[in-house]
C-alpha cells in the first residue's frame, strides 16, 4: 500500500512537472511574440527618421541658443504657422494618400484583368497545351515586367509596350484556332490591362506639386527663427531655458516627421516606407 501510494505521488509529480514545462513554453512563446511585435512597431516609428530630422533638430537647437545669446524676443501671431506650414503639409499628405489608394485600385484591376485573359485562353479547346502554356508565360512576363518597372526609377514604357504587344501577336498567330468572340473578349480585357498600366505609370512618374513641397520644407527649417523668440516672449526669458529648448525642438520634430511621412507616401512602390505597397501581392503566380 505504501509503495503504491509512493508510486502514485511520483507519477503525479511527473505530470505536474510536464504541465509546468508546457506552461513555461507557452509563457516564453507569448513573451517572444510580444517582443517581435514591439520590435516591429519600433521599426515603424524609426522609419520616419532621416537626415532631414537631424537637420531640423540641429537648426532648432542652434537658433534657440542664438536667440538666448542675443536676447531676442518678440510676439508673432502663430496663425502664420497654419498658413505657411500646416496647410501645405495637410494638402500634400492628403494628395499622397489618395495617390496610394488609386495605385491599389489600378494594381487590383491590372491583376484581375490578366487573370481573366488567362482564363479565356486556357478554356479555349482549339489551343494545344503548349500554346496555352505559351500564353500563360506571356501574361506572367507582362505582370512581372510592370511590377519591376514600378519598383525602379526608370520612366520609359518602351520595353513594356513591346511585351504587352505579344498578346496581340499571339492572337493573330492563332487566328485559325481562336473563335472571333474569344478574340474580342481577350482584346477587351487587354484594353483594361493597358489602361491600368498607363494609370500606374502616371502615378509612378508624376508626383504631388514639387514647388509646394519645396516651399513647405523651407518654411519648416525657417520656423524656429520665428517660434523660438515668440515662445521666450510668451513664457518669459527668466524661465527655465530647457523648457524653451524642449518646446521648440519637439515642435520642429513633429513638423519634419509629418513631412517625412508625406514623402514616404508619395513613393508607394519603392518599399522604403512602412505604408508602401507590397507589389508581391499582385503577382499572377502569388
Amino acid at each position: 500500500m505504501v509503495f503504491c501510494a509512493a508510486r502514485g505521488r511520483v507519477k503525479i509529480a511527473k505530470n505536474k512537472t510536464k504541465v509546468d514545462i508546457i506552461c513555461l513554453f507557452m509563457i516564453l512563446s507569448i513573451a517572444l511574440s510580444n517582443i517581435s511585435i514591439k520590435q516591429r512597431h519600433i521599426k515603424d516609428y524609426i522609419s520616419i527618421l532621416n537626415y532631414r530630422t537631424w537637420i531640423a533638430i540641429a537648426i532648432s537647437a542652434v537658433v534657440t541658443y542664438l536667440v538666448y545669446a542675443f536676447n531676442l524676443d518678440f510676439n508673432v501671431d502663430l496663425t502664420l504657422l497654419s498658413i505657411a506650414i500646416i496647410f501645405p503639409l495637410v494638402f500634400t499628405i492628403r494628395g499622397s494618400f489618395r495617390r496610394r489608394e488609386k495605385a491599389l485600385e489600378h494594381l487590383s484591376a491590372f491583376r484581375s484583368n490578366l487573370k481573366t485573359v488567362q482564363a479565356f485562353l486556357m478554356s479555349n479547346n482549339g489551343l494545344t497545351e503548349q500554346e496555352k502554356n505559351e500564353s500563360v508565360d506571356i501574361l506572367i512576363e507582362i505582370n512581372e515586367s510592370v511590377l519591376r518597372h514600378l519598383g525602379k526609377t526608370e520612366y520609359s514604357l518602351k520595353d513594356l509596350d513591346t511585351i504587352t504587344d505579344k498578346v496581340f501577336q499571339f492572337t493573330l498567330d492563332k487566328d485559325a484556332t481562336m473563335a472571333k468572340g474569344l478574340r474580342d473578349k481577350v482584346f477587351r480585357f487587354m484594353r483594361d490591362v493597358h489602361r491600368s498600366i498607363e494609370n500606374l505609370h502616371s502615378i509612378h512618374s508624376h508626383r504631388t506639386p514639387i514647388s509646394l513641397k519645396a516651399y513647405c520644407k523651407i518654411f519648416i527649417y525657417v520656423f524656429p527663427l520665428i517660434y523660438a523668440p515668440t515662445i521666450i516672449n510668451t513664457i518669459g526669458s527668466e524661465s527655465l531655458s530647457w523648457v524653451v529648448y524642449t518646446v521648440v525642438i519637439l515642435t520642429e520634430f513633429i513638423l519634419i516627421s509629418l513631412y517625412n511621412i508625406q514623402d514616404h507616401l508619395e513613393y508607394p512602390f519603392d518599399n522604403v516606407g512602412t505604408d508602401d505597397i507590397n507589389l508581391e501581392n499582385f503577382k499572377i503566380t502569388r
